[in-house]
């Protein structure tokens, strides 16, 4: 050798080194020849250990056979080449660590035997910077997103900007959001970025065959395309190729424990979405849950607020207007009474009197919905029940709705006021009916529904409730007329065909006695309500108590307490024509001097609502205290909130009332001990 071979040899392996870079050099065979000091403290070799190994023992072993297969195929075409640049290389250090690396490929002349350098670089830092830029990148999009679901005055805004800002921070082509119908039947594309609509109208069909609804304990995160069941994953895979998609992410949006929806991203590349891009896209679909939540609890709070609002305003009317039927009432059936009624007359009382009768079961409609009339709970066993009545709905709904009725087995029994619950089914069948005019199935269903924890959509303690669902094949309801179906007067019916009071009716049916009500709708795919109400304390459904044969007795004196000059007329002129004695009273304070310097009195008959500060409920406790032995009688217009507590023992007389009814209640309370 010369001295000058001599001179670059020795500058060779000064420079081999001191190289920052780990340094191995390999023969034909992958065997490590030589290794700089810097190659064997990053694989954690002492100097010389790594001479003699394979080039494969610095790779994970689960690499090594396919690194042994790309090893020979650059050996047979040798080229200097980087590797690692854009993708991730792995190597594996002595004690089984791994780390990403980048790597130089370079062919070494040397004697008459091919030599094969590389230089491998430790990128951990590096790649730690880059991510911490990339989840830096995708910070600020998360906050792009939840500052817009915070400006937005609802979540219709998110749906359409949304798809674009997923585009754009996962770098994909393209982004889409599809929510379920208000029946969960079908999915609707509500927002999209850079998807074909030939795609965009395909792919709801497709997706809505995965069960999302059945992975919503397991499957809540973003999965890639490979991470969906073969099934799936396959016919999606399939689909998006025709279209020039070669990879999709998927997130399942949930409401609470329902899914309500599915955020997609797609991208024309393969294993475009790393953990990082899932972990964003989750990010994202939460925070749209989120304002959906939001949005829709708002919705419920204003919808809560207006019925309430509403509630109190038809308590007052229906309480004036009853007032007003009880004159008009009992002024035509003492008409009735009189001697020189002809027979054009008589036809005429009739008529009126219809018209208040009309008049009252309005009323009690309204009351109904404001939750101020007094309900009778009692238990009722549901399967004897649903017979009876769905009995009387097939005579009722005619041939064109077929009914069908189901009851699950062993159900405990519903507390509820029989008529009450009646009226309410046949409400709900009646306007189900009205929804298809040219016939149709009306399902009756009737199960127990566990609540362990309460439930905000529908206001409801946790319990035990029996559920009611009454569902049709109708023409359905658009968004806006269900947001205000359960409202009273709200009718989508021709003038003169409907009060728009059913729903409102069955609606305060179920909030009084301790339910709820909710329902289903969808333009073209019928409607669903279901009732909730409580369980029944104990097992056997009561037998009501026959009533006892009470005696009448005349002669009493009644003491009339009511602050309507026109109302208290004509209980006074009832009395009158019953035979009994009265004295009269417009507020409590009267009532009780009376009652203090008249011993004759045997019953108090008294208005709840007597325009001041007491009321006939204070009243009747401070008589009882005067005269133990009084019997009392209450009336109103409504369920006034001064009945509940020691109200309730007291019998209640609603008005209007017929003379007939207040005779039967004045002989009933008369002949009590």
């Amino acid at each position: 050798m010369s001295g000058v071979d001599v001179e670059q040899a020795d500058l060779f392996r000064a420079l081999f080194e001191t190289a920052p870079d780990a340094m191995i050099v390999v023969d034909g065979k992958g065997s490590i020849v030589l290794a700089n000091a810097q190659a064997g403290r990053l694989f954690g070799y002492a100097r010389g250990d790594l001479q003699g190994l394979t080039v494969e023992a610095l790779l994970p072993e689960g690499l090594r056979a396919a690194h042994g297969k790309h090893r020979q195929r650059f050996m047979a075409n040798p080229r200097v080449r980087p590797m690692g640049a854009g993708f991730e290389l792995v190597g594996m250090r002595r004690d089984g660590s791994e780390f990403p690396v980048e790597i130089g490929l370079s062919p070494v002349r040397a004697g008459e035997h091919p030599l094969y350098a590389a230089s491998i670089r430790d990128i951990s830092e590096t790649q730690r910077a880059r991510l911490a830029l990339a989840r830096a990148r995708y910070d600020s999009f998360v906050g792009q997103v939840g500052r817009l679901a915070l400006e937005s005055p609802d979540y219709e805004a998110l749906l359409v900007q949304l798809p674009k800002l997923v585009a754009e921070a996962l770098a994909v082509d393209a982004s889409a959001i599809f929510l379920s119908g208000t029946q969960h039947r079908d999915l609707h594309a509500r927002g999209s970025a850079g998807i074909p609509l030939e795609l965009l109208e395909r792919l709801p069909v497709l997706l809505r065959r995965v069960d999302w609804q059945s992975h919503a304990t397991t499957h809540r995160s973003a999965q890639a395309l490979q991470d969906l069941g073969e099934r799936d994953a396959d016919e999606l895979r399939g689909l998006l190729a025709e279209a020039g998609f070669r990879d999709a992410a998927l997130l399942p949006l949930f409401d609470r424990r329902e899914a309500v929806g599915i955020l997609l991203a797609l991208a024309r590349e393969g294993r475009a979405f790393d953990h990082d891009k899932l972990f964003f896209l989750q990010s994202a679909g939460h925070l749209l849950t989120a304002a959906m939540q939001r949005n829709r609890g708002e919705e419920r709070l204003a919808h809560a607020q207006r019925l309430e609002a509403i509630g109190q305003l038809t308590g007052g009317v229906a309480h004036d207007f009853n007032n007003l039927l009880t004159v008009i009432s009992g002024n035509l059936q003492l008409l009735e009474d009189e001697r020189d009624v002809d027979e054009k007359q008589a036809p005429i009382i009739q008529s009126a009197l219809r018209a208040v009768r009309s008049g009252a079961a309005l009323t009690r409609k309204l009351l109904a919905f404001a939750r101020r009339q007094r309900l009778s709970p009692r238990p009722i066993a549901p399967a004897a029940w649903l017979t009876e009545v769905s009995v009387l709905l097939k005579r009722t709904l005619g041939e064109t709705v077929v009914v069908h009725a189901e009851c699950a087995q062993c159900l405990p029994n519903v507390f509820a006021d029989p008529g009450e619950l009646d009226a309410a089914l046949v409400n709900l069948a009646l306007n189900s009916r009205d929804a298809m005019p040219r016939g149709g199935e009306l399902s009756i269903s009737v199960d127990e529904h566990h609540l362990p924890r309460e439930e905000p959509a529908l206001e409801l303690a946790p319990g035990r409730y029996i559920s009611i669902s009454v569902a049709d094949t109708g023409i359905g309801m658009a968004p806006d007329v269900l947001a205000h179906s359960m409202e009273p007067f709200f009718t989508t019916k021709e003038a003169g065909k409907g009060s728009g009071l059913g729903l409102s009716m069955v609606y305060g049916f179920a909030k009084q006695s301790g339910g709820a009500m909710r329902i289903e709708s969808q333009l073209g795919y019928g409607t669903r309500a279901v009732l909730y109400l409580p369980v029944a304390p104990g097992h056997a459904a009561e037998e009501e108590a026959p009533e006892l044969p009470v005696a009448a007795r005349e002669g009493e004196t009644v003491l009339v307490v009511e602050d309507e000059a026109d109302v208290r007329d004509v209980v006074v002129a009832f009395l009158r024509s019953l035979g009994y004695a009265s004295r009269v009273a417009a507020t409590a304070d009267e009532a009780l001097a009376l009652l203090r310097v008249e011993p004759k009195i045997e019953l108090l008959f008294s208005d709840v609502a007597l325009g001041g500060v007491v009321s006939g409920v204070d009243l009747a406790r401070e008589a009882l205290r005067l005269r133990p032995s009084l019997r009392v009688l209450l009336t109103s217009g409504y369920e006034h909130p001064r009945l509940d507590g020691d109200g309730n023992r007291f019998e209640l007389l609603r008005k209007p009332y017929s003379r007939e009814e207040f005779a039967e209640a004045l002989r009933r309370m008369l002949a009590r001990n």
